[in-house]
């Protein structure tokens, strides 16, 4: 499965440069290029930290709008992705808290991916998806911050200096979210599953 990161930077920065200044003067094709480029990932971060199909499709039509409207403000030191990004989860924010309400269903990338197959779903053990739920539970009591943070780095393969400038924070904020969401994770798993489980790596959390 190709991330909208790999997508992104299989694209050089000139050339990346090149679409947005076409977008910027009006080019249609062009702006069309970078919204199928990023539509597909951002409305999966989105969901997952909004947790509604039609709050959801409200955030990302928001941000593309934000970040389209705003192309001569864009700078190209960073990422478009990056950018747009950091938008959308702004929106997020303001909509969660005038709606004061988080339900989510979150997905954490090292229990197996939503893009499995029949077989692999069948051949998925009890304990699999009994530990599968009780990561969700888990994730559903992160803080909106922590769940970006860790949607960002599992599920969309961004690093802790690339997940700071889309959530305006500072490195370390960012590992502090990591650390503390792998911290709740394992000891969960340590108490619903026993410590040798945890241990022996039925969820491997994977070092920041």
């Amino acid at each position: 499965m190709t991330t909208f990161t790999e997508a992104s930077k299989g694209m050089s920065r000139a050339e990346e440069a090149a679409l947005v200044e076409k977008a910027r003067r009006g080019d249609r094709r062009a702006t069309r290029v970078l919204v199928d480029l990023h539509k597909d990932r951002l409305y999966a971060f989105v969901h997952r930290v909004m947790g509604h199909h039609h709050d959801s499709e409200e955030v990302c039509q928001e941000a593309f709008l934000r970040a389209f409207s705003a192309l001569d403000t864009f700078s190209t030191q960073y990422r478009f992705s990056t950018w747009l990004f950091t938008i959308a989860y702004r929106v997020c924010l303001n909509m969660l808290r005038r709606r004061k309400t988080v339900t989510t269903e979150l997905e954490f990338n090292a229990l197996g991916s939503v893009d499995d197959g029949p077989e692999e779903q069948l051949a998925e053990s009890e304990a699999a998806r009994e530990a599968r739920h009780a990561v969700w539970e888990a994730v559903d009591g992160l803080t909106t911050p922590q769940k970006a943070a860790v949607l960002l780095f599992y599920r969309q393969d961004q690093n802790c200096q690339e997940i700071a400038e889309i959530m305006q924070v500072p490195v370390a904020t960012v590992k502090s979210h990591l650390h503390r969401a792998r911290a709740r994770l394992k000891d969960l798993l340590a108490e619903k599953f026993g410590q040798d489980a945890a241990a022996s790596g039925r969820m491997r959390i994977a070092a920041g």
